[in-house]
């Protein structure tokens, strides 16, 4: 079973001391206990919110802060004023810094804060009216946190979508940092995804991904 996937974690102390050769990336996890069954019989867990950008690839709200104008949280609410509106987030919400090197060196911040459901889906028809709507941001999606008995549907299909940068195995950590669901799990989850990708490059021929 693969397991799951980590960067390299830094405390917010040792960010904050990194030079001006690094970006820095503030994103936001926002999440909801969700006791509803789908079909009656599949257990929702939590609702967790994710958004489709314009480029076509899934992340959380938020973006770069430029640390040269703006503390790390500032720069966060700014950016999620423009895509959700009226929401704003505080160091006590911070819960990881990674790194992530390659052609750009970012340090990617996330924050988590859980809602009640009712917040949740307040938040989500808010967002439909946001500035960023239908242009930088093309709309939320919640996160299936659930497999369905052929193994695949729910969160295997959802990690089999391309995601931005940082962004999937930050979902991963906080899902399991949060105690949201069980790291086996997430790891089975992991292991359905690749396996579907991989029988999909199979059959048009393709060679499967290194990644």
């Amino acid at each position: 079973m693969s397991a799951v996937p980590e960067l390299k974690q830094i405390s917010r102390a040792e960010a904050m001391r990194l030079g001006p050769g690094w970006s820095h990336s503030c994103h936001a996890m926002l999440y909801a206990a969700n006791p509803g069954q789908l079909f009656g019989r599949i257990p929702m867990r939590f609702s967790v919110l994710m958004q489709m950008r314009f480029d076509g690839l899934l992340g959380f709200p938020g973006g770069f802060v430029d640390r040269r104008f703006w503390s790390l949280e500032d720069g966060l609410n700014r950016v999620l004023g423009l895509g959700l509106g009226g929401l704003r987030l505080t160091e006590a919400d911070y819960l990881s810094s990674h790194l992530a090197e390659g052609p750009q060196r970012v340090v990617a911040h996330l924050y988590a804060r859980q809602l009640t459901l009712e917040q949740l889906h307040a938040l989500e028809v808010r967002a439909v009216h946001s500035r960023d709507h239908g242009l930088e941001v093309l709309g939320l999606v919640r996160v299936p946190l659930y497999t369905q008995k052929d193994r695949v549907g729910g969160l295997p299909n959802f990690l089999s979508n391309a995601f931005v940068s940082t962004a999937k195995y930050q979902l991963l950590f906080a899902l399991k940092v949060l105690n949201m669901m069980p790291e086996d799990k997430l790891a089975e989850a992991l292991a359905a995804s690749a396996e579907k990708q991989k029988k999909a490059l199979e059959k048009l021929g393709l060679p499967k991904s290194s990644s």
